[in-house]
């Protein structure tokens, strides 16, 4: 069973990595992609999260599972937005 301060951990770091993404992706939109590099990266970590999201959901409880099934909606809707942009 994963611990509570597992998952904050795991959600703390989503929602870090779906801030950083956020930004980009506005920078981006704005720029018409003149930060590369940074817009990448973020993408990478809005997979790292996704991941580790995935990893900890085989261990939660049911109330647990509901919290990180909700972030990674957010993570796959920033992902797809973000794929989009790159169109």
């Amino acid at each position: 069973m994963a611990t509570r301060q597992s998952v904050d951990d795991c959600l703390e770091q989503c929602k870090n990595a779906l801030n950083y993404a956020t930004d980009q992706y506005e920078e981006a939109s704005l720029q018409e992609h003149n930060n590369v590099g940074t817009y990448n990266q973020s993408q990478l970590m809005l997979e790292e999260a996704y991941n580790d999201l995935d990893k900890l959901l085989l261990s939660a409880n049911e109330q647990q599972r509901e919290q990180l099934h909700r972030m990674r909606l957010q993570i796959q809707q920033m992902q797809n937005n973000m794929i989009l942009l790159n169109q």
